[in-house]
């Protein structure tokens, strides 16, 4: 049991005496001042941890060259951990003349493996294999990928959840050419390369079968594309998050003589109804309003000197 704070801004610091390994941490209040007042913020400091780890712009791609010009495997593994706040961005991506690739990428914050171990007769469709798994993951939170290839035998495993599936098509090799690479495409010219956006956030201990690829980028024995910069320390975003209770608001000047409006923010509540955002225009043209209604997002747009007075939109 460890005595709290008695106010609403002292820090009362615990240190244990030992080590304790866990997944999960439980708090169970015991007791509360003597005025009545409910209230805990918690924060639990862990271990020293020491990992390599790559910072990507959203520009820069990593590649592994093979020293053969091509890789022809029958097994892989093939091992990361990723931390992002963007829903979109190729991870790591390969491909052979012959039509085989592999690809791991977000897409609407969910992961995609896809893979393709060549074409036959039947072309490149036949042979194609997508897997999806996980939802938002651009949580910036750390996500811990393993991908097992014996074959056509898939284990693909994120964060503990591990899907086994077999690959489509009638081959057992992957053939890669040049190289493999890790946080986007190459640019080709091919439409492919360029719809798909290139990964903006954190990795961390990539193995590539057998290869500690983060060690290589370190020791600069890898060069990455010469578009955008590679940085060896992750990036925090820097957000101050603020409690409201049922009467407090914050009020902020607004802008004269600038005709967009813009706004953005993350929230998190219980409440399935609330006011979240209120905005009256200059020269009394009209009001915007965002709030919670039965737990869906809705934005009002009224203005007073058109012709469309209003605009209601409802999401999620």
């Amino acid at each position: 049991a460890f005595p709290g704070n008695i106010n609403s801004d002292g820090v009362v610091r615990h240190d244990l005496q030992h080590a304790v390994i866990a997944r999960y941490v439980r708090i169970v209040p015991l007791d509360w001042n003597g005025e009545g007042h409910i209230g805990l913020r918690i924060e639990v400091y862990g271990c020293s941890y020491w990992a390599d780890v790559i910072n990507f712009d959203g520009h820069v791609v990593l590649p592994y060259r093979f020293r053969n010009k091509k890789m022809k495997t029958l097994k892989d593994v093939i091992a990361l951990k990723f931390k992002t706040s963007e829903s979109e961005g190729v991870i790591l991506h390969g491909e052979g003349q012959q039509g085989d690739y592999i690809t791991l990428e977000l897409k609407k914050a969910k992961l995609v493996f896809s893979l393709n171990l060549g074409i036959n007769q039947l072309g490149p469709i036949y042979g194609h294999t997508s897997v999806t798994t996980g939802s938002l993951l651009d949580d910036h939170h750390w996500h811990s990928v393993v991908i097992e290839r014996q074959g056509r035998s898939i284990n693909l495993t994120l964060d503990r959840g591990a899907q086994h599936f077999r690959t489509n098509g009638e081959f057992d090799y992957l053939d890669l050419d040049y190289e493999i690479t890790f946080g986007g495409i190459p640019f080709s010219g091919k439409p492919s390369s360029s719809s798909r956006k290139n990964f903006k956030g954190c990795m961390e201990s990539i193995n590539y079968n057998g290869i500690n690829i983060t060690d290589l980028a370190r020791r600069k024995k890898l060069e990455p594309s010469n578009v955008g910069n590679l940085s060896f320390s992750c990036v925090e975003p820097y957000t101050v998050p603020v409690f409201f209770n049922a009467t407090s608001y914050l009020e902020v000047p607004g802008r004269l003589h600038q005709d967009l409006f813009s706004v953005s923010f993350q929230f998190r509540t219980w409440n399935p109804n609330g006011l979240l955002l209120f905005s009256q225009f200059a020269d009394n043209l009209g009001t915007v309003e965002i709030d919670l209604t039965e737990s869906k997002v809705a934005v009002h747009i009224n203005v007073t000197q058109t012709k469309m007075s209003q605009i209601d939109i409802s999401s999620g």
